[in-house]
């Protein structure tokens, strides 16, 4: 490198405030002229796993958190950003770089820059996020870098970045909280403490207003609320409700919803159903979930009818119908218990022992007819478009598939399931699930599925259907091939099949 350009450095040097030896090493390490050159290779250099490891060897890490720290000024924000890039992909699994950044105090060193320069009046959401990233690639780490990151930001500085209501941001925070948590239960006890569920709170709420749903998200939330045992106290945070406590369980006092409980769960229910067969369901999610759809089915109104499927954009509504399909997807395969104590009980036996079955036919006794039997019936006895005060209209179109679908989900191989079931008059209810409904895609499907569950290996569900009697009935085809019809109960106007041989 000759003297003309090293005097032309020393000057820009002078000016930035910077160590005349700090840039000079970036500069020939890097093989450059200018500073913004020499990192933005370096950048490129520690993209590649060889690149990472040859660095290691040479204190790029020291060197570049000491021009971090030399370029404090907001003036100097794009080679700020330049020098955490360099820094986050350098500690991206090299453990000689991360050892490095911990030797050197890099994260009290990025905690600050992050709260400087990148959390001004205006903020600098570029360097919020890359030196969030860059917090979670040392993270990855584990051990002592998890407790290094966590104990510099919870959880004020936690809390100051997830207030700041950007995409760019949210995320790459679930990332460090996430990473930190990963393997140490004292941490994710921390971020589920009074202290620490006002940050899940704000990271719910940016969420919410910029419709995120990316993939450190749905860990985070997977880990805290469906592997774990937070959901409750997390969901009822999020708008506060008194509360009453009964043998150990706490009820909560809904009259409302908010868009961002429904929110949470439209986000839970679009994790289980990607990770059906793999993720973990704990007991207590299963619970929690089961009481948040009785609390919502009691602040719904049901006079009525849905004309579109989830979400509707009315939260109790949807929360309504996401508490309907999580459970569906927890009850449609055997899941592994999180605890050796939860070991010897199926997750679907923990629900059913808790009510479920007898609610969701409570549900289903209570709505009108489907579409295809209430055409079928004469005039005078239901109008279309009209209901009998005694019954209730799905509140979104989908409502009445998702119970006949939770209850074909339980019943499959599950014998107690299957007589509760006959034991509480529901397979005649359940029969009538097997048509075409216009407010409820694909419920012929799940009602011959439900139906072929009942059925299978229980001789006493096939002879309930054997025994049915022919009285006074309305011709519904889908039904009359599979050899029943309708029949209306003159007195209180409900519908049952009866078997048309």
């Amino acid at each position: 490198m000759d003297d003309k350009v090293v005097t032309v450095d020393d000057q820009i040097v002078a000016e930035l405030t910077i160590p005349e030896n700090v840039a000079k090493e970036l500069l020939l390490v890097s093989n450059s002229f200018s500073l913004e050159t020499a990192l933005e290779k370096l950048i490129e250099l520690a993209k590649e796993e060889g690149g990472r490891l040859d660095l290691s060897s040479k204190n790029v890490v020291t060197t570049v958190l000491h021009l971090c720290q030399s370029l404090s000024s907001i003036s100097y924000r794009y080679l700020l950003l330049l020098s955490l890039k360099v820094l986050r992909n350098l500690c991206a699994g090299e453990i000689r770089n991360q050892n490095e950044f911990l030797q050197q105090r890099g994260v009290e060193i990025v905690v600050d820059v992050i709260m400087s320069v990148g959390l001004t009046p205006d903020p600098d959401c570029m360097i919020i996020r890359v030196g969030l990233q860059l917090l979670g690639n040392y993270s990855v780490g584990g051990g002592e870098r998890q407790c290094d990151v966590w104990y510099q930001l919870f959880p004020h500085k936690f809390l100051k970045i997830a207030r700041v209501r950007n995409q760019e941001i949210c995320d790459p925070l679930c990332m460090v909280i996430y990473t930190c948590c990963d393997g140490t239960d004292g941490l994710l006890t921390d971020i589920c403490s009074e202290k620490g569920l006002p940050i899940l709170i704000e990271i719910l709420r940016t969420a919410s207003a910029v419709g995120l749903k990316d993939v450190w998200l749905k860990l985070l939330l997977s880990k805290l609320c469906i592997e774990g045992s937070y959901i409750s106290s997390f969901f009822f945070k999020l708008h506060s409700y008194p509360s009453v406590e009964n043998n150990g369980v706490v009820t909560h006092v809904v009259d409302q919803f908010v868009i961002e409980q429904s929110y949470l769960l439209s986000t839970l229910s679009e994790i289980l159903n990607e990770r059906v067969e793999h993720i973990v369901v704990s007991h207590d999610f299963a619970r929690s979930i089961f009481g948040i759809l009785k609390s919502a089915s009691g602040v719904v109104d049901f006079s009525i009818r849905g004309k579109s499927d989830l979400p509707v954009g009315s939260a109790p509504i949807d929360v309504l119908g996401y508490s309907l399909t999580i459970l569906r997807d927890i009850c449609a395969s055997d899941h592994l218990s999180s605890s050796k104590e939860e070991s010897s009980k199926d997750v679907v036996d923990v629900l059913v022992s808790s009510g479920l079955i007898e609610f969701l036919l409570n549900l289903l006794w209570d709505l009108e007819p489907p579409t295809t039997i209430r055409k079928a019936m004469k005039q005078d006895q239901i109008k279309e478009g009209t209901i009998s005060s005694s019954f209730r209209c799905c509140p979104y179109q989908g409502f009445r598939r998702d119970i006949v679908a939770i209850l074909g989900n339980c019943a499959y191989r599950r014998r107690h399931v299957q007589d509760e079931i006959r034991d509480k008059n529901g397979i005649l209810l359940l029969l009538q699930q097997c048509v075409i409904d216009e407010d409820n895609p694909f419920l012929r499907e799940w009602g011959i599925w439900c139906v072929r569950n009942l059925l299978e290996g229980n001789a006493e569900n096939q002879g309930a259907i054997t025994d049915l009697e022919l009285q006074g009935t309305v011709d519904v085809p889908e039904l009359v091939r599979l050899g029943l019809r309708v029949e209306v109960d003159p007195v209180t106007r409900r519908t049952k099949l009866v078997n048309s041989s």
